[in-house]
């Protein structure tokens, strides 16, 4: 242990996310414990998904924010290769829930998907603590590439049923959605800010092995978090039907398979691309099947989500550079006054936490006087935002000389309107997948949302890569200039979309929502009154005159 007279500015925040999480697993621990069935207006299963979820993203974003360093600086790739390794791994995380999703639906249910997936996750992350000697001819690679590979299955099981048992706990009308949505956005956040500061300390400061393990303990956390929280989830996200023992564990053979056809995946990058068009477009095939034997309104719901869906590859390929490109630029480009670069990734989802209740209470206010901006509309205002961040950057670094160090300041900008501007699509974008979507297709279209997402981030690979121009390695005035092209792309698409809001929104059938506690409209539930003014108001509290 240092002297705390030695401490660092690294040292210090270390120590200080270390006492915010103990103080969020006491507040925590004092919530689902109460008496009442609800605690701040949500039911104590919301508190339960909130920190198993946040355990799990304690450990991926404490990966993440080392993986890029750890390809290019352990196992020495150069900085495109590693880009797009770290691109077609982080679009397979996000591919996968289609499958997971799919299964949970069907056979499984999402409990035992998210626990079967918080398993492989915790194998995954304590395989990444084996390091070996490094560089490419070291044997030791391949349980790389395999911890790699279960992290990417067992994603695939917990990320998108995590979230729909969110959903489940509340009717579809119910004004509280949003919010529930938010807090468990923040949840996601708190885990991935401190994990991203202490697994990144440990892995630059300490070794590898340090840092990818604090990742594994922290993912062993959040599996027993939610087994023990199960009472609390009021027998939300059970199997469709009685599940056989034989029917179960054949699920969770396909997830060793699943893990099996990872690994040759993520050492073969450039399948990844190819695999994820045939998927793409089988995906899309069948979510049109499925809609197209629905009733009008519920068949527009889906074009509307389709058209959500779509904005997902665009916005993810430039937003998730953080982990990639930006990372290693703000590495060797920007002035960190001695802070670890690993650590800068906690930004974003520090800024998250702090501007999430603003959100949340900013569309509810907006909405109480008829000002709340549509879904789609939001969409675009995150994509606007989107591309002032990569505007901001280059601003910056055009303000000192080409051989000075960037400020600063200006990587916070990035990440305060990229966060502005996540806030305006990702948590929206969860609500109104669950929000619109068929019961009976609510984890297939959850896992449809991430597949989306999955596009962006193979995207993001690419794009990183470019960065590395034709000899593989990273300069500051190529980074710049692709910087400043995405950017502007990202505002004229954002335009657009604010542009043609109105007509999507048509599309949702605001007015003609119904709850579907017992069923969903395809088994002959009728639709009765709605919510028609959107996301986070309920007809009943809005002001009377």
């Amino acid at each position: 242990m240092k002297d705390m007279a030695l401490w660092n500015e690294g040292d210090w925040i270390v120590a200080i996310a270390s006492v915010v999480l103990a103080l969020f697993l006491i507040a925590g621990a004092w919530a689902v414990t109460r008496k009442q069935p609800e605690v701040g207006g949500h039911p104590k299963g919301l508190y339960i998904l909130f920190f198993a979820e946040m355990w799990e993203r304690f450990s991926y974003y404490g990966m993440r924010a080392l993986l890029i360093f750890y390809l290019t600086q352990h196992w020495l790739y150069n900085d495109s290769a590693s880009n797009i390794i770290y691109g077609a791994y982080v679009s397979l995380v996000y591919i996968t829930p289609v499958l997971g999703g799919w299964l949970a639906d069907r056979y499984l249910g999402q409990r035992k998907a998210v626990l079967f997936g918080a398993v492989l996750l915790t194998l995954g992350h304590f395989f990444m603590a084996f390091e070996g000697t490094g560089g490419q001819n070291d044997p030791t690679i391949n349980i790389f590439w395999l911890a790699l590979s279960f992290i990417i299955v067992g994603s695939g099981f917990l990320k998108a049923n995590i979230s729909v048992i969110v959903g489940q706990l509340y009717p579809r009308t119910d004004v509280r959605r949003d919010g529930a949505y938010t807090i468990f956005y923040m949840g996601i956040n708190v885990g991935a800010a401190i994990g991203t500061i202490i697994a990144g300390y440990l892995g630059v400061t300490i070794g590898w092995a340090y840092g990818f393990g604090a990742a594994g303990i922290g993912m062993l956390l959040g599996l027993i978090v939610f087994i023990l929280g199960k009472p609390l989830l009021l027998g939300q996200g059970e199997p469709p039907k009685p599940l056989a023992k034989g029917t179960e564990w054949t699920m969770y053979g396909i997830g060793a398979i699943g893990v099996a056809i990872m690994w040759l995946l993520i050492q073969y990058q450039s399948v990844v691309g190819g695999l994820m068009l045939v998927c793409g477009v089988a995906l899309l095939a069948y979510v049109l099947v499925e809609a197209f034997k629905l009733d009008k309104h519920p068949r527009e719901r889906m074009f509307a989500i389709l058209f959500l869906i779509a904005l997902q590859p665009l916005f993810w390929g430039l937003f998730e550079q953080a982990g990639g490109s930006l990372n290693l630029f703000t590495d060797r480009f920007i002035d960190l006054g001695g802070v670890p670069a690993p650590i800068f990734q906690s930004i974003n989802p520090i800024y998250i936490i702090l501007l999430a209740p603003v959100f949340a209470g900013l569309w509810t206010w907006l909405g109480r006087r008829g000002l709340e901006p549509s879904t789609p509309a939001k969409f675009g205002l995150g994509l606007v935002q989107l591309g002032f961040g990569f505007l901001v950057l280059v601003w910056g670094a055009a303000s000192v000389g080409a051989n000075e160090l960037i400020p600063v300041i200006f990587l916070f900008g990035i990440y305060l309107f990229h966060t502005t501007g996540e806030l305006c699509l990702s948590p929206v974008g969860l609500s109104a997948m669950n929000h619109l979507a068929p019961r009976h297709l609510a984890s297939l279209i959850m896992g449809a949302w991430f597949f989306a997402t999955a596009g962006g981030n193979f995207v993001a690979g690419m794009i990183g890569a470019a960065t590395g121009g034709e000899d593989g390695e990273m300069t500051r005035e190529g980074t710049m200039a692709i910087y400043q092209q995405i950017g502007w792309v990202a505002i004229a698409v954002g335009i657009v979309v604010i542009l043609i809001a109105r007509w999507v929104k048509k599309l949702m059938h605001l007015d003609t929502l119904a709850d579907d506690d017992v069923g969903d409209d395809l088994e002959g539930q009728s639709e009765g009154p709605g919510e028609p003014q959107g996301a986070g108001i309920h007809p009943t509290t809005r002001p009377k005159g």
